[in-house]
């Protein structure tokens, strides 16, 4: 799948497999968990179309701000301030979706659960979360201090199951590079290191696809 909104992330590929995966299509109703700057939201509303709905759920008002802005041309784009730990929709949705989100939050298990709770019988749960502890740069491990659960992606099947959920698929997938490029870019970007002509394995991306059950 093409996600004309990602051409830029280097991550793009196990969230294009995860979709797949599902079959996601025009009149979905989505919603993008800890939106960030809205890359993925704007990119599941162009899968979703006109008679789809996305809401793009996050704790920044800034952030609500920017999701609406960069979806100005996407009218089937709801812009919410809410935390994760607080996640209420006004109707239940086929897909609920987060990336990068877990390990910033205090209790993942409870946003696990409040995604599931957003899902209609037989929907879908997509979580894409790291294990930076597995990342490298030059062979040495990779960290990420700031985050709470830094390496929650070694757990996410199980906050899946833990949440009541079918897990149909799950996978780890890493971009790796050596020199100028693109996942060089990206890791400076994230933590302003500018690894040179290091060789870097950016933290593997943990997918867990999974299904609210239908009884």
């Amino acid at each position: 799948m093409e996600l004309r909104g990602l051409r830029d992330d280097v991550y793009r590929r196990p969230l294009g497999t995860a979709l797949d995966r599902l079959g996601i299509g025009p009149g979905w109703t989505c919603v993008d968990v800890g939106a960030g700057g809205g890359d993925v939201t704007i990119a599941l509303a162009e899968i979703v179309g006109r008679d789809g709905r996305v809401y793009a759920v996050d704790s920044d008002p800034t952030t609500r701000d920017e999701v609406a802005e960069a979806a100005a041309t996407h009218s089937q784009v709801l812009a919410i301030t809410q935390a994760g730990e607080d996640l209420r929709l006004p109707e239940a949705v086929d897909l609920a979706f987060c990336r990068f989100l877990l390990l910033h939050v205090v209790d993942p298990s409870v946003v696990m659960a409040r995604m599931a709770a957003a899902v209609r019988a037989g929907g879908w749960v997509v979580a894409q979360e790291p294990i930076t502890s597995a990342g490298r740069i030059g062979g040495e491990p990779f960290s990420m201090p700031s985050a709470r659960h830094p390496d929650i992606g070694a757990v996410l099947p199980a906050l899946a199951r833990d949440a009541g959920l079918v897990t149909v698929d799950a996978w780890a997938e890493a971009p790796a590079g050596a020199g100028p490029g693109p996942v060089a870019d990206y890791l400076k970007a994230l933590t302003d290191v500018d690894p040179g002509d290091d060789p870097v394995v950016l933290p593997p991306l943990v997918t867990v696809v999974a299904r609210v059950p239908t009884a």
